[in-house]
């Protein structure tokens, strides 16, 4: 169930809301984390584990797209689910042009609202899993030796290993030497998943990948 270990942040300058709201959230499993101000949330929130944002637009200070812009520019991935009291088409087109999981509007009905949120977390559930499956492989790709990060380099780019050979100075059954180790320490079978690794990773572009042919062993 997603609510489990989910931290809702519920950022909004009217008390009595925050504090219904947070008896729902509670009741209906999740932690709740309140804050009356955008620069309340900056200065103690805790944004390393599993959750999402309820936000509201309008607050003294930095309003709820400011708060969105400023988390989006430090890199903080935590998805944002808006409810306002003053929605209308260009504040919300705004919000979901930023990210936002959703827009309400108060009153918002409570299973709507539980259904904003559930959707809100599973959304950051599945990017958060996605985050450290690459940050795994950055991490073995990083592991590999300045030679094998070379040849890594132009076998995804298509080089043959004699072509490869010759660049860096060494004989072929080297560079195939080099090849089995680094397939070794990435985990893979194939020619392909190098290459979807480096995509995945942003080291080549669609239009410098392995075209078909040429040295097919991974």
């Amino acid at each position: 169930m997603t609510a489990v270990n989910a931290l809702v942040h519920v950022v909004d300058d009217d008390a009595s809301w925050r504090t219904s709201v947070r008896r729902l959230l509670s009741a209906a499993g999740y932690r709740v984390a309140l804050y009356e101000s955008a620069e309340d949330f900056l200065g103690t929130a805790d944004l390393d584990g599993p959750g999402c944002i309820l936000l509201d637009m309008r607050m003294p200070g930095l309003t709820g797209l400011q708060l969105q812009d400023h988390l989006g520019r430090l890199g903080r991935a935590l998805p944002v689910v808006f409810i306002s009291g003053h929605g209308d088409i260009r504040t919300s087109v705004l919000a979901m042009k930023g990210g936002a999981e959703d827009f309400l509007t108060k009153p918002v009905d409570t299973d709507v609202l539980l259904d904003a949120i559930e959707q809100a977390i599973a959304r950051e559930r599945t990017e958060s899993a996605a985050r450290g499956q690459l940050a795994a492989l950055r991490a073995r790709v990083d592991a590999l030796t300045p030679t094998e990060r070379k040849v890594f380099a132009l076998v995804v780019r298509g080089r043959l290993n004699k072509h490869i050979a010759a660049e860096l100075g060494s004989a072929e059954r080297t560079i195939k030497w080099h090849r089995h180790n680094i397939t070794q320490k990435l985990q893979i079978e194939s020619l392909a998943e190098l290459v979807s690794i480096a995509e995945r990773l942003g080291l080549v572009g669609a239009q410098e990948r392995h075209p078909t042919g040429g040295d097919q062993d991974p």
